[in-house]
């Protein structure tokens, strides 16, 4: 059961970074739509644009990009496919209105931040969710997002929304 106030959530891991308009066809292709495996859908994450994307990913890295992440459709597969690659969370400059709410509902953290171009590929990255800061530990630089409201902090611990609602049914 989680407390009222949840102290500390880190997540830790190298970026990816990506550009402007990166849309949900650019995470994952049509083609693999026919499966909702996360595993299965984090195989082919962003091959469109970048084919060998899915292996260069060590588990907790971060994916950082521009504008309008996560435009087109509204496709719940996209956010699948990034948390089943093992992208640990996105920043981006801002994220496309249905890409926010596909990533509650499965519990990936995103944040927004205008500074993005101070970051490089494979900077080692550490984001407090709770405290809304996002260290850049490879140029020992600091910035400050939003922190994470606590309702989504839980349903990232939980995994989800679903879990987050069966877990306050349970109380």
């Amino acid at each position: 059961m989680l407390n009222q106030t949840i102290t500390s959530l880190i997540l830790k891991g190298r970026a990816h970074i990506f550009g402007d308009n990166i849309n949900t066809d650019d995470i994952i292709a049509a083609k693999y739509l026919v499966s909702t495996d996360p595993n299965e859908l984090g195989s082919h994450c962003m091959e469109n644009i970048q084919p060998d994307f899915a292996k260069k990913v060590k588990v907790g890295d971060i994916i950082v990009a521009g504008k309008n992440f996560g435009c087109g459709s509204s496709r719940e597969h996209a956010p699948l496919a990034i948390k089943g690659c093992g992208i640990s969370a996105v920043i981006a400059v801002s994220f496309a209105a249905i890409f926010y709410r596909n990533a509650i509902n499965i519990g990936l953290p995103f944040l927004e931040l205008k500074e993005v171009s101070a970051i490089s590929q494979d900077d080692e990255l550490e984001i407090d969710l709770v405290k809304g800061t996002i260290k850049n530990i490879t140029k020992n630089q600091v910035y400050t997002t939003e922190p994470f409201p606590l309702f989504l902090q839980e349903i990232v611990q939980r995994g989800g929304l679903m879990n987050y609602v069966k877990s306050k049914k349970r109380k």
